[in-house]
């Protein structure tokens, strides 16, 4: 399947091949690029991308902990699907977000922003996540800037999202969940004709360009704390007016042609109680939507901290939540590890989809990055620290892989995994204050050209993956 490509260039030349009506997307060939436009040029404007995978509740950390740092590092049995992807993956020990110590079913909430949280009179304060200012940069070449999936859909409630991405102003952005509803949005033919839809869009425009020109009057004469309200209140009209004006852009692209077969796997039902079905599914359409370059950003909640799925396949019935307070019950302990195990090798298998698909010489995964993990370590007692955290692709991007960054070890000087309560103590408070997660995401947000030398209480990006 061919890719859209999306610079200006080619969206003023609508480079298309037409036939029965219908229209296929090409490549970018290099007879598209025009004369004094260089080979180097078009290489660096390659997409870059990034994915965020998060699961709930942590871990049962005395199965996941592994022991053994730097290169040569052994993996865990709940682990063991990544070995195939050693030199593109590298795995983090001693991570952890300073204001999501202590909290409880917020870690979703704050796993992209780093915020500190705030409730009061029934206002709940967030602030922007990393993906959606790596979505402003990326979202002038894609039809749609981000895609949020989850496995509940909507934004959920305060201290219990459905999502992980929060817009500028800290308000949440919905998730989708059904992989045919997301497919067609995606690809589907578009109801309504082009004129209608456009003339619907000048509409809103219209209705914005009201808006913005009273709210500018009006903050001439109010006080400065109406006058902030009003400024952030601005700045979500101002975003919804640069995502009409790009809509419109893209009404006269048509969207790239999907092969009967492929339609028809995200056409069918898909039933939770198959998790894997399921899970696989929604990877397959995420690396479809990178390959066709439909977005360069996207977010999957795999479960929410109160619904994550029971795994009845492999004689799982109890959700993530439930497994996660286990009260050291070793039997439950045994289908938290074996739920681990289950979620890793779906992921796993996101990875080898990537890793199949080339892009003019190159895998999706190396100009891909993908984080995955969780907001939380040890689920019984709600711990923080020690965050698993797993951080793939993107050699392309300038990442190197094939180690094990273990911020632990260097004062614990080795684990003991035969002492529950002593583990569990390293998963509850930090070890290294040094090592947040926010450092990672700035990481990342540089690598996507995101302009920041800081992200909330990031302090300096992850040197020992940089190549």
């Amino acid at each position: 399947m061919s890719n859209i490509s999306t610079n200006k260039w080619l969206l003023d030349r609508r480079h298309f091949l037409r036939g029965s009506g219908a229209a296929l997307a090409l490549p970018l060939l290099n007879c598209m690029i025009p004369s004094g436009y260089s080979q180097n040029k078009a290489n660096k404007e390659k997409p870059k991308r990034s994915v965020f995978v998060y699961f709930p509740n942590g871990v049962n950390v005395l199965t996941w902990q592994m022991t053994t740092a730097g290169k040569d590092y052994q993996l865990t049995d709940v682990l063991k699907s990544l070995e195939k992807h050693r030199n593109d993956v590298t795995h983090f020990s001693g991570m952890h977000h300073p204001n999501g110590i202590g909290q409880a079913h917020v870690c979703a909430d704050l796993w992209l922003t780093s915020a500190q949280l705030t409730q009061s009179g029934g206002s709940y304060k967030n602030s922007v996540s990393c993906d959606q200012l790596m979505a402003e940069v990326t979202a002038p070449h894609t039809r749609f800037s981000s895609l949020q999936i989850s496995i509940a859909g909507g934004v959920g409630s305060p201290q219990n999202s459905n999502t992980l991405s929060w817009s500028s102003d800290g308000i949440p952005l919905p998730a989708e969940t059904h992989p045919r509803n997301m497919f067609n949005r995606l690809f589907g033919i578009e109801k309504g004709k082009i004129e209608s839809k456009r003339r619907k869009l000048d509409r809103r425009g219209s209705v914005l360009d009201t808006i913005l020109s009273d709210a500018k009057k009006v903050r001439k004469d109010v006080g400065t704390e109406d006058r902030t309200k009003l400024d952030e209140y601005l700045q979500s009209v101002r975003e919804v007016e640069v995502r009409t004006e790009r809509m419109e852009a893209w009404l006269d692209v048509p969207k790239p042609e999907i092969d009967g077969q492929t339609k028809g796997r995200f056409q069918r039902n898909v039933d939770r109680k198959q998790a894997g079905d399921y899970y696989r599914t929604i990877y397959d359409l995420m690396a479809l939507t990178l390959q066709t370059d439909m977005t360069r950003v996207i977010t999957y909640m795999s479960g929410t901290e109160g619904n994550g799925l029971a795994l009845p396949e492999v004689g799982i019935s109890q959700t993530r939540h439930q497994l996660s307070h286990h009260n050291s019950d070793p039997e439950i302990m045994a289908r938290l590890t074996k739920s681990d195990t289950f979620l890793t090798e779906q992921f796993s298998y996101f990875l080898d989809k990537l890793k199949s698909i080339d892009e003019q010489g190159e895998s999706l995964l190396d100009r891909s990055m993908v984080l995955y993990g969780s907001g939380m370590s040890y689920g019984h007692s709600h711990g923080n620290a020690n965050l698993p955290t797993i951080l793939a692709g993107g050699k392309s991007l300038g990442l190197k892989h094939g180690t094990h960054i273990d911020y632990n070890i260097e004062t614990l000087k080795k684990y003991d995994l035969n002492d529950a309560q002593k583990h569990y103590h390293v998963c509850t408070k930090p070890v290294n204050d040094k090592a947040r997660l926010s450092n990672i995401l700035l990481t990342m947000m540089q690598k996507m050209d995101v302009k920041a030398d800081k992200f909330v209480d990031s302090n300096g990006v992850i040197s020992e993956i940089l190549a």
